[in-house]
């Protein structure tokens, strides 16, 4: 094509592309304008009639409404509840006093978690084949909520058939409440931010004395959602020995008191740590200071000296032996002098093998370094 040829189509795709846009422009003015005079008609019949159209117009209204709500309603529904249904049941194996087996939705730190009737704490008998991990599934827990409400090992928890577990309707642990503590202590000590213990506040059955100040009673429990347990605060595989040491009947204390352990000395004795510390990596035997009558044996609070047994000698005096692997006494047997009474361990708040071991007399500590032969 040569240059005139394209300058002349140029022109002509100009000229057609003017006609266009004018008649297009024409054809749309004429078009409102009609409807315009056609809509005024409409409007004008209306206004001088309207008392008749009226019931004819709210018929058709209402009819359109009804028929977009039967056949567009049930889609909407089905999707909008496609994530948020929940078993019409109690999975099989909870035992409740409770009639009532529905499930509800409740909102705790912005997620949806499922609720167990009033939120209580609730009890799952084991099953053949049933592990930590699956019961944790059946409930939409993580594992770890099982083990620390029931005192399992975390490496190796062990449950068998039968057994009852406890299980609690949210990810996180049950606290009892102590003299003195706060939200914020209690937050803290699961691991929680000042700003997190909200959460605490928030769940909707933990229950207060003052509602406005958030007061604790002593003894009662409390949920911390969200919360881990501190390091150490789980009972090992088995604290209590299959074997025990025997009763040894009638015994009188001596008033002096051997070493109950070998190893070397880590802490001594403080203002701010009530006994001794004796560390050893390999463990071994820890033994009865002296003769007298145990009176605790075991993790009898979930605090920080873990599994300790208490001797009272009788003589005004007591000792205790705190984060023991194992224990091989019970309470109400009497020990003799040098019996083993366990073993030692890193049980409680506890960062490595070692005894704590204290002396006190008449309810008050003594530094152990000033009576040990």
């Amino acid at each position: 094509m040569s240059v005139y040829e394209k300058h002349s189509f140029m022109q002509e795709l100009r000229t057609f592309s003017v006609f266009f846009m004018r008649y297009v422009r024409t054809r749309l003015y004429s078009f409102f304008a009609q409807f315009e005079k056609l809509k005024d008609v409409i409007v004008d019949l209306l206004y001088k009639r309207r008392g008749k159209y009226t019931r004819p117009f709210l018929h058709i209204v209402m009819t359109v409404i009804a028929f977009v709500g039967i056949t567009l309603g049930p889609l909407i529904l089905q999707k909008v509840n496609a994530g948020d249904r929940v078993p019409d049941e109690l999975p099989s194996g909870v035992l409740s006093s409770a009639t009532d087996s529905s499930q509800a939705m409740t909102t705790v730190q912005g997620r949806e978690v499922v609720q167990y009737r009033g939120g209580e704490v609730i009890t799952h008998e084991v099953k053949n084949g049933e592990t930590v991990e699956s019961i944790a599934r059946l409930y939409n827990l993580k594992p770890t909520t099982i083990l620390w409400l029931n005192k399992l090992n975390e490496k190796k928890p062990l449950i068998k058939p039968g057994q009852q577990l406890k299980i609690l309707p949210v990810d996180g642990v049950l606290h009892k409440v102590k003299k003195g503590e706060t939200i914020y202590t209690i937050a803290k000590l699961y691991g929680l931010e000042d700003t997190q213990a909200q959460g605490v506040v928030d769940y909707p059955f933990n229950t207060f004395t003052n509602d406005e100040t958030f007061a604790l009673s002593v003894g009662q429990d409390l949920v911390i959602p969200d919360g881990m347990m501190p390091a150490g605060d789980l009972l090992p595989p088995s604290s209590v020995a299959s074997v025990l040491t025997p009763n040894a009947g009638s015994v009188s204390p001596t008033g002096s008191f051997v070493w109950p352990a070998s190893g070397r000395i880590t802490q001594d004795f403080r203002f701010y740590h009530k006994g001794t510390d004796i560390a050893n990596r390999s463990g071994g035997n820890v033994l009865a200071a002296d003769s007298g009558k145990v009176i605790v044996a075991g993790w009898i609070d979930n605090a920080g000296y873990g599994n300790r047994i208490i001797i009272d000698h009788g003589n005004g005096y007591s000792t205790l032996y705190a984060h023991l692997a194992l224990i091989q006494v019970q309470v109400g047997q009497t020990v003799r002098r040098g019996d083993i009474i366990g073993q030692m361990g890193s049980t409680g708040r506890s960062t490595g093998t070692h005894l704590h071991f204290e002396i006190r007399r008449g309810g008050v500590h003594e530094s152990p370094l000033s009576y040990l032969k």
